[in-house]
């Protein structure tokens, strides 16, 4: 269920299931074939900053806060409708909020990925150990992963749009079974 009819239903269930007083703004629902993760915007905290040049900081320090306290205070509640979701959609269901500019993810899934690499990618992942950029070579490789996704984000979006397209392509296409 990763089309978007599908991430449509899954968004619909988490509103349908989520207090109306925990999110000032309908939530937003990303989904994998192992994760659903559900990201909901926290109402932003007052603050009043006399020096400008601290407000950023200010702000931030405020943000996370608001953050930290939303977790711990809707936990119980949050591991019944994550529990109730992963037997219904057969995936690990982890949560995020935002505040502001801030944003934080909590109990998110790390997935193993098997893959096989020829020597000259292993000795870049082995350079990047050696520099102290990673501790292993799972931790390498998903450092590598993040810089793809950072600097070739906007080309990563459009091949996903793209196979949006052709999964609704093939969703819309004859029914041979009738």
């Amino acid at each position: 269920m990763t089309s978007a009819a599908g991430t449509a239903r899954l968004s619909a269930w988490f509103a349908g299931r989520i207090p109306d007083d925990w999110f000032v703004a309908p939530i937003e629902v990303a989904v994998d074939r192992e994760e659903i993760l559900v990201t909901g915007e926290l109402a932003e905290p007052s603050v009043s900053v006399e020096d400008p040049e601290e407000e950023a900081a200010t702000r931030e320090i405020a943000a996370r806060a608001r953050i930290e306290a939303f977790r711990e205070d809707t936990r119980d509640r949050r591991v019944r409708i994550a529990s109730e979701a992963e037997a219904r959609f057969a995936r690990k269901v982890s949560w995020a909020a935002r505040c502001g500019a801030t944003e934080a993810a909590f109990t998110t899934a790390s997935v193993p990925v098997m893959t096989r690499l020829r020597m000259r990618e292993r000795a870049v992942l082995d350079t990047l150990i050696d520099a102290g950029v990673a501790r292993s070579r799972s931790e390498a490789l998903a450092w590598c992963v993040r810089l793809v996704d950072r600097n070739q984000g906007e080309w990563i979006g459009s091949l996903r749009d793209a196979l949006t397209a052709v999964q609704e392509a093939r969703a819309a296409g004859p029914d041979i079974d009738t």
